[in-house]
């Protein structure tokens, strides 16, 4: 059986002093018309944050915090795997593996992780209880090196169940995910639904999303249309990301892990673009909340891993495992935020899972663990109440 052992996130003095060096004198590119983003990360904006990330940020105490909760890795046949386990207060805490996406990191999720684990110290119920499970994806933080190719969404989708049955010894657990997550999500729901009790998803599409695209505009109820006309430009015009890392991450991820200045401007980039934010990033996520994110990808170097996560799923698509219906036969959740980025219509969710409880809130980006925890909280812990 393979066993998981702590983990303390101690990242070398020589690491931050060698970062420290590379942001005293980066070399900007020229910037002009670009008030509005357009073109892409603002350069004025950029060097603020990299003057505040220069001057004012202090990585030990955000690592401090990440180590007051329980870590861990493990390796499954070669793939390291690190995860957060922070075992519920409650009578019988439901266990609840979190997936994260991209440009995101398991931190993303931090917000979530007592409140759920412990209801009772946030105004809740006791009965409502999680022990959470919270990985990072292979390639991603702390989750390297990887150093195997194919890594994509149906893979993880296995390494959790061997992570949740085989590691840490639960019979049926609980799956939230978003993102590259609600992908992972799914699958879990489908290839392994006798383990799980159900699946909760924000936003989220059919699992063949990436061969088909979006439905077609007859699929769409009035009230939708919006929403996909949203997803019709965002896809248009904010799609640069997905082809680069879908086809050249190896090309990209020279850049990425040379430079924090060119890091920090690729994830900030799509933080803004993807949250409920009017253009303005900090009315979503606080200068040290963009640069820890930055920084787990800087002092792991995973952005080159993390943008092949793109590649895998391109080049090995899904595949169903049965044939019954719907194809995620799981009971499942899904949570739907205004600004999130892509939206499938509700008939054609509800012929691709058994969906038994479906929330729609009128604000909210792509990064809701960050941007909506409470709503996301109080969700979940709806959902699932009646399927413990």
């Amino acid at each position: 059986m393979t066993r998981a052992e702590p983990f303390k996130i101690a990242v070398p003095d020589a690491a931050l002093s060698d970062l420290a060096a590379r942001l005293q004198n980066p070399r900007w590119a020229p910037d002009f018309a670009n008030d509005d983003w357009t073109y892409g990360t603002n350069q004025l904006y950029l060097r603020g944050l990299v003057a505040y990330w220069r001057d004012r940020y202090d990585w030990r105490r955000h690592e401090a915090e990440m180590n007051r909760f329980d870590h861990y890795r493990t390796v499954f046949s070669g793939l390291p795997v690190h995860f957060i386990h922070q075992k519920g207060k409650g009578p019988k805490p439901l266990p609840l593996i979190l997936t994260h996406g991209w440009p995101w990191t398991f931190w993303d999720m931090h917000k979530i992780i007592r409140p759920l684990a412990d209801p009772a110290s946030f105004g809740g119920d006791a009965a409502d209880a999680f022990d959470v499970v919270v990985p990072s994806l292979p390639g991603y933080g702390f989750s390297t090196p990887l150093e195997k190719p194919g890594v994509n969404a149906l893979v993880t989708a296995d390494l959790w169940q061997a992570l949740m049955t085989e590691v840490l010894g639960y019979g049926k657990f609980a799956a939230h995910g978003a993102d590259w997550g609600a992908l992972v999500t799914a699958q879990l729901g489908h290839k392994h639904r006798d383990s799980l009790v159900g699946i909760h998803i924000a936003n989220g599409a059919p699992l063949n999303f990436f061969q088909t695209g979006l439905p077609g505009i007859e699929e769409y109820a009035a009230d939708e249309l919006p929403a996909r006309a949203r997803a019709v430009q965002r896809m248009a015009e904010g799609q640069g990301y997905l082809a680069i890392q879908s086809t050249r991450p190896q090309t990209l991820s020279y850049g990425l892990v040379e430079s924090p200045l060119g890091l920090c401007a690729w994830l900030v980039d799509k933080r803004r673009e993807w949250s409920d934010c009017g253009g303005d990033v900090e009315r979503a996520f606080t200068k040290d909340e963009l640069l820890t994110l930055v920084m787990l990808y800087w002092v792991t170097e995973s952005a080159g891993t993390a943008a092949r996560y793109y590649f895998e799923n391109r080049h090995h698509p899904w595949q169903a495992t049965h044939d019954r219906t719907p194809i995620v036969d799981t009971p499942t959740g899904i949570i739907r935020f205004r600004h999130d980025v892509c939206y499938a219509p509700r008939r054609v969710m509800e012929r691709h899972y058994d969906i038994r409880r479906w929330t729609a809130v009128p604000s909210g980006g792509h990064f809701a663990p960050m941007e909506s925890p409470e709503i996301l909280v109080e969700d979940l812990r709806a959902f699932f109440r009646p399927l413990r």
